[in-house]
């Protein structure tokens, strides 16, 4: 199966919400201001239209496998990131120093949402906030997780609750219902107190090589207004790296099925 880009996001500033801006998202902020030059030189009207949600500092933990300096230690991570976007690639985005919880909503209206949060909990509020901020209407849900060599990619959609369609790409708790079961965080590993510590759990590269795997996903939509895939599948260590098909077959395989909700509950990548 083939999915197109709504044809309203060809034509106006495609709004952007990031949440998290730590060891993924970080770095997807990046390739999203890459994204909106790029998009715009190509002829769209006003490319994206991005906000960043976190409600954290950076710390010295942080440098080195996040893309801060050691100058941005005790800075807010949404703040500094989105002024040196705005400087450097002259754009107006916004930051906010918050947390998304079970009672938010996202005012901003995105037509996109990335979550790049380690949490259960965290999934499962970003959701709950992008589906009370959609109503005669859908957006997309961009999901990325990892583990220490390994990760996945998922983009899905979310429906308002007037909004009909024949068709709508499963988001990641479609597939994975254990993604958004907050009574499975404390099975999760603490956080880690120096760098060192965290690159015992993570490798160096593979934060930067799941935002890369998910905004090539988006410059694809982008670029051409369709897909044939979803998702990606990656191993750093193995070097593989597997597709996740626009196909109602393949969706059955991890216990989805587009008429019924999923029973079967499978493994994934947290981070």
């Amino acid at each position: 199966m083939i999915h197109n880009i709504e044809s309203s996001l060809l034509t106006r500033a495609v709004k952007v919400v990031l949440v998290g801006a730590g060891g993924t998202g970080s770095h997807v902020l990046r390739r999203l201001a890459n994204i909106h030059l790029a998009w715009t030189e190509l002829g769209h009207p006003e490319g994206l239209d991005v906000l960043v949600v976190d409600p954290d500092t950076v710390s010295k933990t942080n440098v080195g496998r996040q893309n801060f300096w050691p100058s941005d230690v005790g800075q807010p991570k949404a703040e500094i990131l989105v002024n040196r976007c705005n400087m450097l690639m002259q754009t107006s985005w916004q930051a906010e120093i918050a947390k998304v919880t079970d009672d938010s909503r996202f005012n901003f209206q995105p037509d996109i949402v990335i979550g790049c949060v380690d949490n259960r909990k965290g999934r499962g509020s970003i959701l709950k906030a992008l589906k009370r901020s959609v109503y005669q209407r859908s957006a997309y849900y961009l999901d990325i997780g990892n583990r220490e060599h390994d990760g996945q990619v998922v983009l899905g959609e979310v429906f308002g609750e007037n909004f009909k369609r024949e068709h709508r790409l499963p988001h990641v708790a479609d597939l994975y219902p254990d993604i958004i079961d907050a009574s499975l965080d404390a099975m999760d590993d603490a956080p880690s107190c120096s760098l060192a510590e965290a690159l015992e759990k993570q490798s160096l590269f593979i934060n930067d090589t799941m935002a890369n795997a998910a905004c090539n996903l988006l410059w694809e939509l982008f670029r051409y207004g369709q897909i044939t895939h979803h998702g990606q599948f990656v191993n750093i260590k193995s070097g593989r790296v597997s597709p996740l098909a626009i196909d109602p077959d393949v969706w059955k395989r991890f216990g989805y099925d587009e008429n019924a909700k999923p029973k079967r509950r499978s493994k994934v990548a947290r981070k």
